[in-house]
């Protein structure tokens, strides 16, 4: 078990379930290494069988703040668990370079940043400050796929 995998493991984590899509397969891979880096593709949040949670809707409106933090939280989980599984060891990410976050808002919802710091916080926990920093984009939109709250791509270097 890497060191990864271990933190993990103290902080009480189980990584979900590889996402099921209520409509099939992707067409293309959640993870796609390239060299030395690894693509992630948009994820969501996904509960522990891997279907995306049951949180739906938009940051406020359908879904408060908090819901939406936990939301973008859990989606980090299922960026993890796919690296992992591509990976094969968690250990291999060198380093976090970039984070494109994406909540699903309603008009005037500020806090988008806020939201999207759930997933970032859980990266930085998990691998510390130096590997785990990110460049970051935080945007609002009127729609994600399967009323999903947040979806978060990102693209990490590998050792």
């Amino acid at each position: 078990m890497g060191l990864i995998s271990e933190k993990l493991r103290t902080m009480g984590v189980v990584l979900p379930a590889p996402i099921r899509l209520p409509d099939g397969e992707l067409p293309f891979p959640w993870v796609r290494v390239l060299g030395n880096r690894a693509l992630i593709s948009g994820h969501g949040p996904a509960s522990g069988d891997g279907l995306y949670s049951k949180s739906k809707g938009r940051v406020g409106a359908e879904v408060s703040f908090e819901e939406a933090y936990a939301a973008a939280r859990d989606t980090a989980y299922a960026v993890l668990a796919n690296l992992e599984r591509e990976l094969g060891d968690l250990d291999r990410v060198a380093g976090w370079a970039r984070v494109f976050g994406m909540v699903n808002c309603t008009p005037g919802f500020a806090r988008i940043p806020e939201v999207i710091n759930g997933f970032s916080d859980v990266i930085i926990e998990v691998y510390g400050l130096e590997r785990g920093r990110h460049a970051r984009s935080a945007i609002g939109v009127a729609e994600l796929p399967f009323g999903i709250p947040v979806e978060v791509e990102a693209e990490v270097l590998l050792a």
